[in-house]
C-alpha cells in the first residue's frame, strides 16, 4: 500500500513538474513577443528618434483624406476626384473648341475693321447697341437698333440655286432699328423693321423694310407718349412718311448698308464673346 502510494506521489510530482516547465516554456517563449511589441510601440512614439514623423501618425492615426479615398496621411496634390478630372477634361475640350471656332470666324470675317460711318451717318457703339447720328440743316436724324437676336440665314429668292461651293448659307443681322427726327425739343419717331418677304420681281412698291409704329412727342419719350400702328396708317399717310425718310436719308439703299454694317457688328461681338469665354475657362480675367 505504501508503495502505491509514494507511486501515485511520485507521478503527480512529476506531472507537476512536467507542467512548471511547459509553462515556463511557453511564458520564455511569448515574452520575447510582449516585449518586441511594446518595444515598437515605444520606439514609433519616441519623438527624439523619429524626428517627430512617427508621433504625428500615432496621434492622426483615425485623420482620412477627405476626398474619400481613406488613405491615412497618403495622400498627396497630384491625386484628382473624378469629378476634377471629368471637369478639367471638359474645360479642356471647350478651349480647343473655341480656339478653332475663333480661327474659323476671323477667316470668314468680311469686315475686319468697323467704319466710322455708315452713308453719313456717324457710328457709336455701346455693346449690343449701337447708334447713328447725321446732323442736318434744323434738325437731327439718328437711327438706333439693337444685335441681339436679330441674325437669320440669308434665304435665296425664286430661281436662285445654293451652288455646290457654299456649304453655308450667310448670316445676316437685320434688326428694328427706331428713326427720330428732332427739332429742338420735338421728336417724330418711327419704329422701322425689315420685311419678312422681299418684294416681287415688277412690284411697283419695292420697299425692303417698313414702319411699324408712328409718335410725336416732346421732351423725353415715355409710356404716356400716343402712338399709331404703321397697319392701321391711311395708305396715302404711309406712302408720304415713307418719302419723308427718304428724303432724310433713310432709303432702301441705306437701310440695305444698315444691314451690312450689323451683320459686320453682331459678327464682331460674336467673336469677341467666344475670345471672353475662352479666357473665362483658362482663368484669366
Amino acid at each position: 500500500m505504501n508503495g502505491l502510494v509514494k507511486t501515485a506521489q511520485r507521478v503527480m510530482q512529476n506531472c507537476v513538474k512536467n507542467a512548471s516547465i511547459t509553462s515556463a516554456l511557453v511564458s520564455r517563449s511569448q515574452a520575447p513577443v510582449k516585449r518586441d511589441f511594446t518595444r515598437g510601440i515605444w520606439h514609433m512614439s519616441c519623438s527624439s528618434r523619429l524626428g517627430g514623423s512617427a508621433t504625428n501618425i500615432l496621434h492622426n492615426h483615425s485623420n482620412t483624406c477627405s476626398c474619400g479615398c481613406e488613405l491615412k496621411a497618403l495622400h498627396t496634390k497630384d491625386q484628382e476626384t473624378p469629378q476634377a478630372k471629368r471637369k478639367a477634361l471638359g474645360e479642356r475640350e471647350l478651349v480647343e473648341f473655341l480656339t478653332e471656332e475663333i480661327v474659323a470666324e476671323r477667316k470668314a470675317q468680311k469686315l475686319k475693321t468697323l467704319p466710322a460711318e455708315v452713308e453719313g451717318f456717324q457710328v457709336k457703339g455701346d455693346g449690343a447697341e449701337v447708334v447713328l447720328t447725321k446732323q442736318l440743316k434744323d434738325e437731327i436724324v439718328k437711327i438706333t437698333f439693337n444685335v441681339n437676336h436679330t441674325v437669320d440665314s440669308e434665304d435665296f429668292g425664286e430661281g436662285e440655286v445654293q451652288t455646290e461651293k457654299q456649304e453655308f448659307t450667310e448670316m445676316r443681322s437685320k434688326p428694328q432699328f427706331e428713326v427720330d427726327l428732332v427739332r429742338g425739343d420735338a421728336t417724330l419717331g418711327f419704329t422701322c423693321s425689315f420685311l419678312q418677304e422681299p418684294p416681287a420681281a415688277g412690284d411697283e412698291y419695292n420697299d425692303i423694310f417698313g414702319i411699324d409704329e408712328v409718335t410725336l412727342y416732346k421732351g423725353e419719350w415715355s409710356e404716356k407718349v400716343y402712338a399709331v400702328a404703321g397697319d392701321v396708317l391711311d395708305g396715302y399717310l404711309y406712302d408720304l412718311l415713307m418719302n419723308l425718310l427718304e428724303e432724310k436719308g433713310v432709303s432702301n439703299e441705306f437701310v440695305q448698308k444698315l444691314s451690312d454694317f450689323s451683320t459686320a457688328y453682331e459678327h464682331s461681338a460674336y467673336i469677341a464673346m467666344l475670345e471672353g469665354i475662352s479666357q473665362f475657362t483658362i482663368g484669366k480675367k
